[in-house]
C-alpha cells in the first residue's frame, strides 16, 4: 500500500470481515490508467484476504452507473451478492463541455445509488485535465486512487454491518 494511504486506513476497523463480495466495475476508456486503477484495488483487496472479486468492464464512463445498478438486482438474491461495488473510469478533459457531461452523469448517477442500494457504490473516477494528472492519481504525488478506492469500499462494508 502507498504511503499515501496509511494514515486512511486502521485496520481494526475491518477485523472480522470475511467472505466478502466485491464487485468491481471499470470501463475500458483510458484503459492505461483504468487498469493501474483496478491493479491497485485488488493489490488492497487481496491483503485484506477478500478473495471474491467479480470484474466487469463497459464501454465507458456514462455506463458505470447503468452497469452497477444492473449487476447489483442480477446478483442481490444469489451467493454472489455483494457487499460493495467499485466503479472505476478515468474522464480527461478535451476541447469541448462533453467533459463536464460526464463527469457530473457518473457523479449523480453514483450518488443516486448510494442513496438507493443497501451496499456502498464507492466512485472511483477520475476527472483530470491531462493525462500527468490522471498519472499522478495512479501512484504519485497524489496517492493511489485504486488503492483508496478499495479501503474506502472496506471501510463503507464494515459500518454498513454494524448498522445491521
Amino acid at each position: 500500500m502507498s504511503i499515501h494511504n496509511e494514515a486512511l486506513f486502521d485496520q481494526s476497523e475491518i477485523e472480522g470481515l470475511e467472505g466478502l463480495n466485491i464487485a468491481i466495475i471499470h470501463t475500458r476508456w483510458n484503459n492505461f490508467i483504468v487498469d493501474e486503477l483496478v491493479n491497485g484495488c485488488r493489490e488492497v483487496l487481496a491483503k485484506n484476504k477478500v478473495e471474491n472479486i467479480d470484474h466487469r468492464q463497459v464501454p465507458g464512463s456514462i455506463e458505470l452507473t447503468f452497469a452497477c445498478q444492473r449487476y447489483f438486482e442480477a446478483t442481490c438474491n444469489t451467493t454472489r451478492r455483494p457487499d460493495a461495488i467499485i466503479a472505476f473510469g478515468c474522464v480527461i478533459k478535451g476541447e469541448t463541455p462533453h467533459f463536464d457531461y460526464v463527469c457530473e452523469s457518473v457523479t449523480q448517477g453514483i450518488t443516486q445509488l448510494n442513496l438507493q442500494l443497501p451496499i456502498p457504490v464507492i466512485f472511483g473516477l477520475l476527472t483530470v485535465n491531462n493525462v500527468a494528472q490522471a498519472k499522478e492519481r495512479i501512484g504519485g504525488a497524489h496517492g493511489h486512487k485504486g488503492e483508496e478506492a478499495a479501503i474506502s469500499a472496506l471501510q463503507m462494508i464494515a459500518f454498513n454491518k454494524e448498522l445491521g
